[in-house]
């Protein structure tokens, strides 16, 4: 999913010049003759800048008769960004971005179709299930390198006063005993009023979409023709229920976290007020280095529907991508600098810098990514069952996702409609607006 820059102030005004200027010219040879490729790169925590920023010191000592030039950009804008640049004919060479974005730019004919630009090695790093996170109509328009999936980050002392036994990678938690576990750590009222979840929702239809796979829907369903059709049936709805169920009759969840970030409910998490948070693999990091001293806090498999493909365990992901730009003038040299990221060595330095996952295989197994240590092993073990969004590959998603499905959501786990009425809007408007994109 797409990760949104914290940068402020000056940082801020920094980053978004540099992605300014990267966007306003592409790559070129220097008077040398070398080409050079220009490299947007979307990282922003310190340790993934530096970590990009060597493995690219790393390429061009090794590869003098080809140079890639680092330009720092911003999460914040930058489809709009991209999108100005691609028309303008000065986009970047190589684009660090995420896969919900290859739909528009691929199809719009902005982006190289990387099937016969990568070498065989690089295809076979991956599994399949993740290059169909980068490929629709036919081309392979990303390369998928990060990806992170929905975790359970708990407060361990909590737990354990209440006698609760932890779940793990190989036995998780079904959603109907995270339910009872969840009332049961639930306080309600008075100055010791605790939830014993609390949904963080101000993206609630990638939330909604990416989880309900682990029920066994999907909501987004592809059409023969190779539309899309909309549905919420039983197991498409089972998540989205289930949030209601918890913020409306249980009072297990806060209706006040239905609005916030995963970020805003730390200081809640810290302070007691709520046991357990459903937060991307990622945000590790920030309670590492933001955590009170002595809080114990624990990484968890996310739960898990009975009966569900996969155990369950399957989660819907956007994940990050490096793609090439067709108007790129050396597009062979760009592909063998993504295939370089892509290595096993420099895509686990990658994911150590953004605390994510890998997606290549062999990756996924190193075991500095395998440790106990914070959390890294059952994130590894719970990301090698991702599988691509419903919503990639969705031509018309943007348009459902900001004026239907996200309204209708809120007010749907608020208590402001029913199931009924969530149906109606999400499926009849739903259909509406995808049909229009059919061609």
């Amino acid at each position: 999913m797409r990760r949104r820059s914290l940068l402020t102030g000056a940082a801020a005004t920094a980053a978004a010049a540099s992605c300014a200027a990267v966007l306003s010219g592409c790559g070129s040879s220097a008077a040398s003759g070398v080409p050079t490729l220009d490299f947007l790169s979307l990282a922003w925590q310190e340790e993934s800048v530096k970590a990009n920023k060597a493995l690219v010191a790393q390429w061009n000592s090794a590869h003098p008769d080809v140079r890639v030039r680092y330009v720092q950009g911003s999460w914040d804008d930058v489809h709009d960004q991209l999108l100005t640049s691609f028309e303008g004919g000065a986009a970047p060479d190589i684009i660090h971005d995420e896969g919900n974005d290859l739909t528009d730019f691929g199809s719009g004919g902005y982006l190289a179709d990387l099937t016969h630009l990568l070498p065989a090695a690089a295809r076979g790093r991956i599994p399949s299930a993740t290059w169909d996170m980068a490929r629709f109509d036919g081309g392979l328009y990303g390369v998928p390198f990060l990806q992170e999936p929905r975790m359970l980050i708990a407060n361990r002392t909590l737990l354990d006063q209440a006698g609760i036994g932890l779940p793990d990678a190989a036995k998780p938690w079904t959603w109907d005993e995270f339910e009872d576990i969840a009332r049961e750590l639930s306080r309600p009222g008075g100055s010791g009023e605790r939830y014993g979840v609390a949904w963080p929702m101000s993206s609630p239809v990638s939330v909604t979409l990416n989880l309900s796979l682990t029920t066994g829907g999907r909501i987004l369903y592809r059409k023969d023709d190779g539309g899309t059709e909309v549905r919420l049936d039983q197991a498409d709805s089972a998540f989205a229920e289930l949030v209601r169920r918890q913020v409306g009759t249980d009072s297990s969840a806060p209706a006040s976290a239905l609005g916030m970030g995963g970020g805003d409910t730390l200081p809640g998490f810290f302070a007691g007020r709520y046991a357990m948070l459903p937060l991307n693999l990622s945000y590790r990091q920030q309670i590492q280095q933001q955590a009170p001293a002595h809080f114990d806090w624990v990484t968890l498999p996310l739960p898990v529907g009975a009966g569900a493909p996969d155990g369950g365990r399957a989660q819907g992901v956007s994940p990050q991508t490096l793609s090439v730009s067709k108007g790129c003038g050396h597009k062979a040299e760009a592909a063998a600098f993504i295939d370089f990221m892509t290595q096993t060595g420099p895509l686990v330095e990658l994911a150590r810098g953004d605390w994510m996952a890998p997606t290549a295989t062999e990756a996924l197994r190193d075991p500095s990514l395998t440790t106990d240590k914070l959390g890294w092993s059952t994130g590894m073990s719970v990301a090698a069952h991702l599988v691509a969004s419903p919503a990639l590959g969705r031509r018309g998603y943007p348009e459902w996702s900001d004026k239907v499905a996200t309204p209708a959501l809120q007010r749907f786990f608020s208590g402001g409609i029913g199931l009924d009425s969530l149906r109606k809007k999400l499926v009849r408007d739903g259909n509406r607006v995808f049909d229009r994109y059919r061609t």
